[in-house]
């Protein structure tokens, strides 16, 4: 399988809930999706309220559908403070480990680690991988277009099912929307291999309580 780095003249596929959601055709993705009670609620209505005050500052209007894309056109100090401001700030927040944490568990670590294997080089080309416990790092190759959300819904479809089945409990274990971002080069393309392989002892975590994978 041959994949693309992010073509910023290239055609993109734009939407978006609270997070943006941006897809191309055959691409690298760094996807994170997580547990429903990883993030307090009030903690996310803070972050949100703080992302959509900077970007008003700058001008821009988070209920605009390309306003990710005014984003990237921004300065290059400012999109670097977007970026330590926010996108570093959710995984911190992830990495914090509220919640029940039921990832912990190595049962359910290995329920995903299987899924995430399942169709690997048939449907896509995992690069690396770590179940946290409280969230997912994958990043992977996508083929086509169009494909990345509905694949990662299919993940989570599956392993909420499984999961709840193993746990003999019901309702929404994965919270709805996933973190996406098109990879830009090979460059980064490492340096999130490295940021997943590296999650575990950034949060200070025993090594019995993640699963992390590289191919």
């Amino acid at each position: 399988m041959d994949f693309n780095f992010f073509d910023p003249s290239a055609e993109i596929e734009m939407t978006r809930r609270h997070l943006p959601h941006w897809e191309q055709r055959d691409a690298f993705y760094f996807i994170t999706w997580r547990t429903a009670d990883s993030i307090p609620s009030e903690v996310m209505a803070k972050w949100l309220q703080d992302r959509e005050d900077w970007c008003a500052l700058h001008g821009i209007a988070t209920q605009q559908e390309d306003w990710q894309k005014q984003i990237e056109e921004l300065p290059e100090t400012l999109h670097r403070e977007f970026y330590r401001l926010f996108t570093t700030k959710w995984h911190e927040m992830l990495d914090a480990n509220h919640g029940k944490c039921l990832l912990r568990q190595v049962e359910l670590r290995q329920i995903i680690a299987e899924n995430l294997h399942h169709q690997n080089e048939v449907s896509y080309q995992l690069e690396a991988y770590v179940v946290m416990p409280n969230h997912v790092h994958v990043l992977v190759g996508i083929p086509g277009r169009d494909v990345m959300k509905r694949l990662c819904r299919n993940w989570k479809n599956y392993t909420a099912k499984k999961i709840n089945a193993h746990l003999g409990s019901e309702g929404q274990f994965w919270q709805w929307e996933s973190f996406d971002h098109i990879v830009r080069s090979a460059a980064s393309l490492e340096k999130f291999r490295h940021y997943i392989l590296e999650n575990p002892q950034k949060a200070r975590l025993s090594v019995d309580h993640s699963t992390a994978w590289t191919k």
